[in-house]
């Protein structure tokens, strides 16, 4: 696995920030876009960007695991509307920041404009109960209630968070991804990288040329939707075939690390 590679040659060579510091660059509404590559790839484009980014680090670690719990209708409704490519479209999900010990409720809300929007409420531990507070929460910010939802599906992995010096942007690097159902069924990707670049409004930066001189073209779906298209029976997959096929492509490309 490249993971302790990357950590220790690599990740440490950026300059720090802290969660308070990058209190500036949350960007809760915001512009997405999404690249996925074979890991191999990842230990020269960290090298040419490292002077234009700083790596968060928490609990003296610039890797974190987050493992997530996502909420959907017994009929999988919000998977749903991710599909068929509705906007106006929400995630539910509880997520637990394990180096942290910090957990929340969170909701994710793609608007008619395309643009991402997340709320969140801080949880005392990973109970996967939606009531009180959590429930007036769950109803004001996605007019859903409790009942309507169960938990589906945990999506846990392995993060590097990288912030623009120079610019409003913000970077997730999401690796040793595994999903898990509560049935006990589950896969890893070992190999894949996922990229998130939140910004403001998108734009070119230097982490988005080292992919774009690399050829990595923006695509992929969203881990949940893939922990659906991984796991889930009876579901429509149609729509998310091809970028299961470009994940499986990258997982089967030789490994340089």
């Amino acid at each position: 696995m490249a993971l302790p590679a990357i950590e220790d040659v690599l990740i440490n060579d950026f300059e720090p920030i802290t969660l308070e510091e990058m209190d500036r660059v949350k960007l809760m509404d915001r512009v997405d876009m999404k690249f996925i590559f074979n890991e191999k790839d990842l230990p020269e484009i960290l090298r040419e960007v490292k002077n234009d980014y700083r790596s968060l680090e928490v609990s003296g670690t610039r890797m974190s695991r987050y493992e997530t719990l996502y909420y959907d209708t017994p009929d999988y409704d919000l998977y749903n509307k991710h599909h068929s490519g509705r906007l106006n479209r929400y995630k539910i999900r509880l997520r637990r920041y394990v180096e942290s010990d910090l957990n929340f409720f969170e909701i994710k809300h793609k608007n008619m404009k395309a643009r991402t929007i997340k709320t969140r409420i801080k949880k005392s531990a990973v109970d996967p109960e939606i009531n009180g507070k959590y429930e007036e929460f769950l109803n004001s910010s996605a007019n859903m209630k409790s009942d309507e939802l169960i938990p589906k599906l945990w999506v846990n992995y392995t993060r590097i968070t990288l912030v623009n010096k120079y610019e409003e942007e913000r970077l997730t690097i999401d690796l040793d991804l595994e999903v898990k159902s509560e049935d006990g069924r589950s896969r890893k990707f070992d190999g894949l990288v996922i990229i998130e670049a939140k910004q403001s409004k998108p734009h070119k930066t230097a982490f988005i040329s080292q992919l774009r001189k690399r050829h990595i073209r923006e695509g992929g779906m969203s881990k949940y939707c893939l922990a659906v298209f991984t796991l889930a029976d009876n579901v429509k997959k149609n729509s998310f075939k091809p970028g299961a096929m470009a994940i499986e492509k990258c997982l089967n490309q030789p490994n340089a690390l």
